[in-house]
């Protein structure tokens, strides 16, 4: 770092760090305190999270009025960012919950989350809000479709190519979308070239790694963005510190029938044949019996436990082996509530009764959403898929020459699709979280005030009649039927 004036102190912008110079530590302790900093020996700094350089600023400002050196963001890179002109090409005007979502970012900091439904307009807010604030701007997103579908949307708005970082391209510009992952890669080196941040499905940002996407960025505005904010307190705690807090939160209730259609939860249930129930209770009793010896062995034995011990070939070969089989039984056991036969019964029953309209599979598993897709000869979509094929299934499923979509997980989230009333639920994870997205599939407001249907195929006296009940203690799934 070149200083103006070495008897000054001085901060800067070093890989997703700030460093503080010429600050004694008792001015650190009694100024900055309520700032994460370390004491760096091999440079003689003070060293924080680049998320801080915002707080430190003012922070000095207010103790030094001015009398020091802020270089961060001040380098030949980052000067073409630091003032910026967005056109607004749009030919709309704001709902009114869209509208304040936009206030309460405003009056709330800047800082902080927006929770709303699948398909109310968190985009539309999200760039809304870049266009007010007309300043250098990065969006991170979970996956590579989102980064193009973003891209393509400030396009749309304001007529900006925006740069784009992360599947093999890196063109970094003053707009600027990218992943989580290309993120947390590169913002050592880009981490002060952007004014504002929105973390789209923010709920990704709260682990471990994608965190750094946060920590790294000198961001002074950040905005975040899902439909489901997370169910524990340590993740929510970790957003609200790397983003902000909940400023604008709507429930698919509160939404249905004004942003979003109507809709009804039907949940149908089926039985396994007397083979499958068979096959089912031979390897729920080999579970058992596992699971009762080890505890014989050792009483706080969970299953979870089975992995591990599983990997303890040397240490016990027998117990090892047991863990081995007893896992295989479990994954059987799942497989054979996945593809019970009944549930594809059913699935041609829907597809008789909704003929004529465009309909949505969501399954547990790719095995089984490659087993519909073969039976009754409809694309499948697949976390795996190429980004040719993906655009095949998506375009031709929008233009109404594919009336069926299977997917596994893919679709849970963040993807435009054309208005689609109708889908069915064969599989999936307890988390509500997922049970919200794939409602909201459906939820896009058309034309015509269509009601939205989402019907739920769960084989009774299985586990997942369990994961059921946990997917639908959301308030969206039991007010509605």
């Amino acid at each position: 770092m070149t200083v103006a004036d070495p008897s000054r102190p001085a901060v800067d912008f070093h890989q997703g760090t700030v460093r503080l110079f010429g600050l004694s530590p008792r001015f650190v302790e009694k100024t900055l305190a309520d700032i994460s900093l370390v004491w760096d020996e091999r440079e003689d700094c003070f060293r924080g999270d680049a998320m801080h350089a915002d707080a430190i600023r003012r922070a000095l400002d207010h103790s030094l009025a001015g009398g020091f050196d802020w270089q961060v963001g001040r380098d030949a890179g980052a000067a073409e960012f630091r003032s910026l002109s967005i056109k607004d090409l749009r030919q709309m005007t704001l709902r009114g919950d869209q509208q304040q979502a936009v206030e309460a970012f405003e009056t709330g900091g800047r800082r902080g989350l927006i929770v709303m439904p699948t398909g109310t307009g968190k985009t539309v807010v999200a760039i809304e809000l870049m266009i007010r604030n007309r300043c250098s701007t990065l969006i991170v997103v979970p996956v590579r479709d989102l980064m193009y579908q973003w891209h393509a949307k400030i396009l749309e708005a304001t007529g900006i190519d925006a740069g784009l970082i992360g599947d093999g391209v890196h063109r970094v510009s003053p707009i600027s979308v990218t992943t989580y992952d290309s993120a947390a890669i590169h913002m050592p080196r880009i981490g002060d070239r952007f004014q504002l941040i929105i973390f789209d499905e923010v709920h990704h940002l709260a682990g471990p790694w994608r965190s750094d996407a946060a920590r790294m960025s000198i961001a002074a505005h950040r905005l975040g963005l899902t439909a489901t904010l997370p169910g524990d307190d340590e993740r929510m705690t970790r957003l609200h510190e790397l983003v902000g807090p909940t400023l604008y939160q709507q429930s698919i209730a509160e939404a249905s029938g004004t942003s979003l259609a109507d809709y009804s939860v039907h949940r149908i249930a089926v039985r396994l044949t007397d083979e499958e129930q068979h096959r089912y209770r031979d390897y729920g009793q080999q579970i058992q019996k596992f699971v009762f010896e080890q505890k014989t062995i050792d009483p706080k034995f969970k299953w979870e436990d089975t992995y591990a011990l599983s990997a303890a070939t040397e240490a016990e070969p027998d117990r090892a082996r047991d863990a081995v089989i007893a896992m295989r039984a479990f994954r059987l056991k799942r497989q054979i509530e996945e593809h019970a036969d009944a549930k594809l019964r059913m699935l041609e029953d829907l597809f008789r009764l909704h003929c004529d309209e465009s309909i949505i599979v969501f399954t547990g598993s790719n095995v089984m959403a490659r087993k519909i897709s073969t039976r009754f000869l409809v694309p499948c979509l697949l976390s795996h898929c190429g980004k040719k094929e993906r655009r095949q299934w998506l375009e031709g499923f929008a233009e109404g020459r594919y009336r069926v979509l299977v997917a596994n997980r893919v679709l849970d989230e963040g993807v435009d699709l054309p208005e689609v009333k109708t889908a069915i639920v064969l599989g999936g994870l307890s988390s509500q979280r997922q049970a919200i997205q794939r409602l909201g599939r459906v939820l896009r407001k058309g034309r015509g005030g269509r009601r939205a249907k989402l019907y739920e195929v769960v084989v009774e006296d299985t586990r997942e009649v369990t994961r059921s009940r946990d997917r639908r203690r959301n308030e969206a799934y039991r007010q509605k039927r």
